[in-house]
């Protein structure tokens, strides 16, 4: 087992991820829009303001690579859809996530969970944890679709459009 992975599920087991800096989520399905999550300057931003319009939420992190390899696909697909909002939510470490964007830009927003952002994917459907995981709520809030893996920009696009 890789130390990354030991010190993950070692956290996860043992409460620990407070004390390693790390926000603990604990949310269902219904309270997701109630979470505030730090941004890429550590600063606590509120989900609510999300809510009243289509959103399309990522979990990513930067050492997986098919998340990698569909950020450039959703971030084009934000430009696209100016009236959709697109947040990717990083399983990661601020520094992780700085060190990214120096080398693959997106223009959408990304909020930092971190690890403990597993569980709230779980709530939201994914039950095996796994990574990229791909959210769609309607503007009343409600989730209408989810793609686990890697997303394929067209079928994305004909999810979206139902959306609007």
């Amino acid at each position: 087992m890789n130390r990354r992975r030991f010190i993950q599920q070692a956290g996860l087991a043992t409460g620990l991820l407070p004390f390693l800096g790390w926000p603990v989520v604990q949310a269902d399905e219904s309270s997701f829009f109630e979470l505030e999550l730090p941004d890429l300057k550590g600063q606590m931003s509120a989900l609510a303001h999300y809510r009243g319009q289509p959103l399309v939420v990522n979990f990513w992190a930067s050492w997986c690579p098919p998340c990698v390899e569909e950020m450039p696909d959703l971030d084009r697909l934000s430009q696209s859809f100016p009236q959709v909002q697109f947040l990717g939510l990083a399983i990661d470490t601020r520094r992780n996530v700085d060190k990214f964007l120096e080398h693959t830009p997106v223009r959408y927003e990304l909020l930092i969970p971190g690890y403990s952002g597993v569980e709230l994917m779980r709530t939201l459907g994914n039950s095996k944890g796994g990574l990229p995981f791909t959210v769609l709520f309607d503007p009343q809030g409600q989730q209408q679709d989810q793609v686990l893996g890697q997303i394929d920009p067209d079928q994305l696009v004909q999810s979206i459009e139902k959306l609007l």
